[in-house]
């Protein structure tokens, strides 16, 4: 009997050190990956022909970024690039969506539009580039417009994919009880595919924040990828480095929400 009572607490301790486990685990990797640069930095320092680079190394780059955040240049230099990150997946949602639940829906589109939406897909967004500057009157637009043909691709798929698993029987309920088609597509089709939408926009996130640097190389004087050139011209390279730095815990924050947004999504879908 007193086995049988210490299963409960067995069962709550368990999930307990599985995510203390997880975060030890984590911690070993981000030992490793700063152990890794440590010794990357040194072999740049006591090598004569790349002694220039030693600011690269972990000390020098994090004091630099540690000045940066102190002098608010960090929050400067992001404010531009999350603003044109957030109008591209804004349009690319506002796009991808749509078609998403067409080509998924209805069979027709998705035989017309299948191959050509694949071929668009496969080329990179940024041999866009010569396109979006002669087609927009800004740099902004043009760079905006890069991220759009990033984003969409995973958010229509991911879109047309869920339509396709829903269960027929829903929708044979919904019309039996009456639902126009906006009830239709806001009581069940959309609450349906919402995890499947959360998942295009997070591997769309991605993809965008990795084009996003690049595309800032155009003509525009703020943002991330414009502080990597300036600091690369300037053989700033202390600076260079702490705004690689910030990018990636820029992207991996955005991405950690994204997933936080999932797996809420999940639990109340599952709830239901």
């Amino acid at each position: 009997m007193s086995d049988m009572a210490q299963i409960p607490s067995l069962r709550i301790g368990l999930p307990r050190l599985g995510k203390a486990r997880g975060l030890v685990n984590a911690v070993i990797g981000i030992a490793l990956l700063l152990g890794l640069w440590w010794l990357g930095g040194r072999h740049v320092a006591n090598d004569p022909d790349m002694f220039a680079f030693a600011n690269f190394a972990p000390e020098p780059t994090l004091k630099r970024l540690w000045s940066m955040i102190g002098s608010g240049e960090v929050v400067k230099m992001s404010g531009p690039s999350l603003e044109r990150i957030g109008l591209g997946l804004f349009y690319a949602i506002a796009i991808g969506v749509p078609v998403g639940i067409l080509i998924g829906r209805v069979a027709r589109a998705n035989e017309i539009a299948n191959v050509p939406f694949q071929f668009l897909r496969m080329i990179s967004p940024l041999a866009w580039m010569p396109i979006a500057v002669m087609a927009f009157d800004t740099w902004d637009g043009a760079i905006v417009f890069l991220i759009v043909m990033a984003a969409v691709w995973p958010i229509l798929f991911s879109t047309a994919a869920g339509i396709r698993r829903i269960d027929p029987a829903w929708l044979k309920v919904a019309r039996n009880l009456g639902a126009n088609p906006f009830h239709m597509l806001f009581a069940v089709i959309l609450p349906a595919i919402a995890i499947d939408i959360l998942t295009g926009i997070r591997l769309a996130l991605g993809v965008a924040w990795v084009v996003l640097v690049p595309a800032e190389y155009l003509g525009v004087t703020s943002g991330l990828g414009y502080a990597i050139n300036d600091a690369r011209d300037t053989l700033d390279y202390d600076r260079l480095a702490a705004t690689v730095v910030v990018i990636g815990i820029i992207g991996f924050t955005l991405d950690a929400a994204a997933n936080l947004l999932i797996k809420k999504f999940n639990w109340v879908r599952a709830a239901h």
